[in-house]
Order: C-alpha cells, then sequence, then structure tokens
C-alpha cells in the first residue's frame, strides 16, 4: 500500500511539474529528472526498485510501437542509410570507443568488463530528445532520423551488451557466432513483427467498425509482440517497430478519420505518462547507487562519467559529420541510389550530432547487470559500472537536454538569416 501510495504521489506530482515547465518554458524532461534526485534523497521514502524486466515489458513496447506508428515510411526509406548508420554502425563504434577509455581510465577494468560498460551506454534515448526539441520547429527531416534511429539501436546496444555480458561470465566470443546470432535476433524479430501486424490488420478489419474494441486490440498488441518475440530469443523490439510501421500503413487505408484522431488522443495519454514517469525515474536511481560507492570515490567515477560522456559525444558528432560527407560522395557519383532529399547539411548534422542522450534502455540494462558470475563469485565492479552509467545518462540528459534548445534555435536563426541573405 505504501508503494501504492508512493506511485500515486510521483505522478501527480509528474503532472504538475509538466505543466509548470511549460509556463517557465523549461524543457519538462530536465525539470522531472532534477525532481527524481530531489524525491530520491528523501531519508523516509521507500526505495523504489527498477526492475530491468518490467521496464522493457512495461516501457519500451508502447514507446517504440507509438514511435514506429507516428514515422511517415516514405520518409524513414529516404533517410534509411543515415538511419541505419547511427543505429547499427554507430552503435557498435560507441560501445568499442568507451571501452577503449574505460579500459586504460578506470583501474581494474578488464577489456571485458569496459565492453559491458560501452554496450550498456551505446544506445541513445531520441524520447529525451524530441521531448526537449518538442515546439523548437526541428524539420521533419531531423525528427525522422532521430526517431527512426530510435527504433532499431535499442535492439543493437541489447545484443552488444548481451555478448559484453557473456564474455564477463564465462562464455567463448566467436566473431562469427555472434554475427549469425546478431543476424538471427534481427531477423526473427522481423518476422515476428510481420506475421504480428498481418494477424493484427485481419483482426481490424473485421471489427473496426467497433471503436472501443479497435483501440483496445492496438493497445495491446504491442506488449503480445514483445513477450513472443522475446520468448522466442528474437529481438522483442526490432518486432515491435515492424509492427509499428506495418498498422501505421495499413490504419490509413482503412481507418476513419474520427477512430484515427480517437486512438491518437488515447496513445498520447498513455505516452505522455510513460515519458514523464521514465525521466523521474531516472533522477531516482542517483541517490540510490550513490549509496552503493565509498564517499571518496565519488567524485572520482563522477570524473569518470564526465570523461565518457565527452568521448560518447565527440564520436558521435565525428561518426554524423562523417555519414554526411559519405552521402554528399554517394549523391555526386550516383552510387547507392542516394536522392538530394537524403543529403545531410551542416545544421541538421549539428542538431542531429547533440541529440545524443541517453536514458531509460541504458539505465535499465545496467541495473539489470548479473549479481554472480557463474562460479558463483559476485560480478566484478558491478556497482562503479552502474554508478558510472546513471553518471553518463544524467550528464547527458541534463546537459546536453538544456543545451539542446538553445542550439536549435542558434541553427535555425543562422539558416534564417542566411536564407535571407541569399534572396536579396
Amino acid at each position: 500500500m505504501e508503494n501504492y501510495s508512493v506511485v500515486l504521489f510521483i505522478l501527480a506530482l509528474m503532472i504538475g511539474l509538466s505543466a509548470i515547465a511549460d509556463k517557465i518554458k523549461l524543457p519538462y524532461p530536465i525539470l522531472l529528472i532534477v525532481a527524481g534526485i530531489a524525491i530520491g534523497f528523501i531519508p523516509t521514502l521507500p526505495e523504489i526498485e527498477l526492475d530491468p524486466e518490467i521496464i522493457f515489458l512495461l516501457f519500451l513496447p508502447p514507446l517504440l510501437y507509438d514511435a514506429a506508428f507516428n514515422i511517415h515510411f516514405s520518409e524513414f526509406k529516404t533517410h534509411l542509410n543515415t538511419i541505419s548508420t547511427l543505429a547499427i554502425s554507430l552503435v557498435f563504434l560507441t560501445a568499442s570507443g568507451i571501452a577503449v577509455v574505460a579500459y586504460y581510465l578506470i583501474p581494474d577494468m578488464t577489456w571485458s568488463l569496459a565492453f559491458v560498460l560501452g554496450a550498456i551506454l551505446s544506445a541513445t534515448d531520441a524520447v529525451a530528445a524530441i521531448s526537449i526539441t518538442k515546439g523548437l520547429g526541428l524539420s521533419s527531416k531531423t525528427n525522422t532520423i532521430l526517431e527512426g534511429e530510435s527504433l532499431v539501436n535499442d535492439a543493437s546496444a541489447l545484443v552488444a551488451y548481451r555478448f559484453a555480458v557473456a564474455s564477463v561470465t564465462g562464455a567463448t566470443f566467436v566473431f562469427w557466432k555472434a554475427s549469425l546470432e546478431f543476424f538471427i535476433l534481427m531477423a526473427g524479430g522481423l518476422l515476428v513483427g510481420f506475421v504480428m501486424g498481418k494477424l493484427l490488420a485481419f483482426i481490424l478489419k473485421r471489427v473496426h467498425q467497433n471503436m472501443l474494441v479497435t483501440i483496445s486490440f492496438m493497445l495491446l498488441m504491442p506488449f503480445v509482440t514483445y513477450l513472443i518475440a522475446e520468448e522466442l530469443h528474437v529481438s522483442g523490439v526490432i518486432a515491435v517497430v515492424i509492427l509499428g510501421l506495418g498498422i501505421s500503413r495499413f490504419s490509413n487505408k482503412v481507418f476513419p478519420q474520427d477512430l484515427k484522431q480517437q486512438s491518437k488522443n488515447i496513445w498520447d495519454i498513455i505516452i505522455f505518462l510513460l515519458n514523464g514517469l521514465i525521466f523521474i525515474f531516472i533522477g531516482l536511481q542517483f541517490p540510490y547507487v550513490i549509496k552503493s560507492i565509498e564517499k571518496s570515490q565519488i567524485w572520482i567515477y563522477i570524473g569518470y562519467a564526465f570523461v565518457i560522456t565527452i568521448i560518447t559525444l565527440l564520436l558521435r558528432m565525428a561518426r554524423v559529420f562523417m555519414q554526411q560527407r559519405h552521402l554528399s560522395k554517394a549523391f555526386l557519383y550516383k552510387k547507392w541510389r542516394i536522392t538530394e532529399q537524403a543529403l545531410l547539411d551542416f545544421s541538421t548534422s549539428l542538431i542531429i550530432s547533440w541529440s545524443g542522450m541517453r536514458g531509460i534502455v541504458s539505465l535499465a540494462i545496467a541495473i539489470g547487470l548479473p549479481l554472480t558470475l557463474q562460479d558463483g563469485s559476485p560480478f566484478p565492479l558491478r556497482n562503479p559500472i552502474i554508478f558510472i552509467s546513471v553518471g553518463v545518462v544524467l550528464f547527458t540528459l541534463i546537459g546536453q537536454g538544456l543545451t539542446l534548445p538553445w542550439l536549435v534555435k542558434w541553427v535555425l536563426r543562422k539558416d534564417s538569416t542566411k536564407a535571407e541573405k541569399t534572396i536579396s
């Protein structure tokens, strides 16, 4: 009963703070995170532990489904080259880069543990970026790339994390086996999502006159699809994304306008509540994990988190601007059917680079680290890895989150001035 009251209190606080953030023109994720940190330091408050399995089941399916459902499929295809670069190659590049820095920076850090930390922090959280930049006038291209990246990169990060943890717990890493398993996970998730999408379309064709039944099926199916995919040991993330993309195209052909609007209203409320809870929970974790580190080591580990945050930002900027150059060359020499719409300009590349914040997925897989190895001994450096992960998540969300709106406004103002000069 006590925890139930705490959850209701957090929900009420989250709704109230979101309204205040709108009034004072502050990105609401930042205010919610700070509130979460403050709440976590209340001595009489019972500790709220995040269960990674609950996080993945409760938060990921609806958020991924909503993003996939609302993304413009034609624009998604146009920017598929950039999206796949950010969501796959950049994830593994980031994991490797963080691993190298962690290995040489942090005492007692082995290569296996360094790659665990790298995998945890390899995926970005575009939910945060979109929430922070909402209403700032981001181009449709930028939104599509950020949302498209978030639809796939969680799957890449989870695969990298699984292999990294396996190497720590005693499993032998074989590159070709890992590559094959990655392909099976992705292809299997795609197949499950396709089949579940066809099944849902079959059902909705026959019940779409009943608005409540239709919306209920659409609310339920992302969770069912995710569970089925995970039970089959394939990517639940990819399965839900494919489901959302498929039903989005189907709904445009079949659903009447009033059904679309009512469905959107319900989903908007659900996504608003889930997003708010995510940001408060992220803040709540800091006071808890700080207790697991010796007081004399806290500032040292905060320093490690800050250095890793800078490294992740630099790696992302380097990869995004390399992609900009790659697309320009491909378009110039007519390679890979790159269209003019797929090209990136400096402003778009800068905003995408600065939008690489870490979020709930990094937090959940960090907290989900095994307690012990196969021989029963404690998982080495578990608490420091969790603390550093939470530190990086907070640094990116608060640091980049506070500066991203300013950067977007500066870029839009600069582009507007440039356009005026060109016309005159």
